[in-house]
């Protein structure tokens, strides 16, 4: 009687601190539910939601990875802050987390979340209403379709104020790389003698773009050595880019370099939060990622000696 007593309390115990497992198709639902959500504030605010085009121009068809799908939901939550802010209120800074070899979809469940949070506060100030909502169910969705669905929050966003990221908060996001790559020279004892180029008087946005794509090779070259599945981002690589292309564009690049943090033991090391800079150019933008592409090329350089 006491075995059996023991046995039913293991039962229980294991039945209560059992986690369950999030799928990409329930991460799906969420995003779609938010897609819902900001519907209405857009009836609310007199925008004329093209839901179908948005769609048909944000659907990729790639590989990404939970990691990738996470780091656009941090795009969405600096959106929210641009809603938020444009409408009188504080600004809140997206969280950040712990560098992880593999993320577990489940985490990009919780942002789901935090974005509907931030959504339902958003509409209880504005007194904003909207229907009832029945959440939908869906069958072999993939962390591609997650992010693609993302991607239509994200337009959607820029629809809904008329206005999307701008060479500031690009170079913000650059910055983050910055301090990202540096902590990874520091790590390995490898000396910095890179130093920032001269600004050009003459950027583009697609200088950028391909400057970005540079850094990311490298990056895939340093995941290759250690055998960490590489991700192909070349259908982001858009032929005329704006600044908010080149600021999804650096959020894949974020996502990347965590694997490399977590694989050399920076598990840590939370890349830090996006410092707000005031009439930043494309030029310093250029000149800052130009110089994150030499230093991430010092660690290759020294690496495969």
């Amino acid at each position: 009687m006491k075995l059996l007593f023991v046995l039913l309390f293991v039962l229980l115990f294991s039945l209560s601190t059992y986690a369950k497992n999030i799928s990409p198709n329930e991460v799906y639902a969420q995003v779609v539910y938010i897609e819902h959500e900001l519907h209405s504030i857009s009836k609310y605010l007199n925008v004329n939601h093209e839901h179908e085009n948005i769609r048909v121009h944000t659907y990729l068809d790639t590989h990404f990875k939970p990691r990738n799908t996470w780091q656009k939901t941090y795009e969405i939550l600096v959106k929210m802050n641009i809603l938020r802010v444009k409408n009188g209120f504080v600004r809140i800074e997206p969280i950040g987390m712990d560098p992880v070899l593999d993320m577990n979809p489940d985490l990009v469940y919780e942002q789901t979340q935090r974005i509907l949070t931030e959504i339902k506060i958003f509409k209880h100030r504005k007194n904003i209403k909207s229907h009832p909502y029945k959440i939908k169910k869906f069958n072999s969705k993939t962390p591609s379709d997650v992010y693609s669905a993302l991607s239509d929050l994200s337009e959607t966003f820029d629809e809904i104020y008329n206005d999307s990221f701008s060479a500031t908060d690009v170079f913000s996001e650059s910055m983050r790389i910055h301090d990202d790559i540096s902590v990874i020279l520091q790590h390995l004892n490898i000396e910095d003698n890179t130093i920032p180029f001269t600004r050009s008087t003459d950027t583009k946005i697609s200088d950028i773009m391909n400057i970005t794509m540079q850094i990311i090779d490298n990056i895939k070259i340093l995941q290759n050595s250690v055998n960490i599945e590489t991700i192909d981002f070349s259908m982001l690589n858009t032929k005329s880019p704006q600044q908010k292309d080149v600021y999804t564009l650096i959020q894949m690049l974020i996502a990347e370099l965590q694997t490399i943090k977590a694989y050399i033991g920076l598990t840590k090391y939370v890349t830090i939060p996006a410092l707000k800079y005031n009439s930043k150019t494309s030029a310093e933008v250029e000149q800052i990622m130009t110089w994150n592409l030499k230093k991430i090329q010092l660690i290759n350089s020294l690496t495969r000696k």
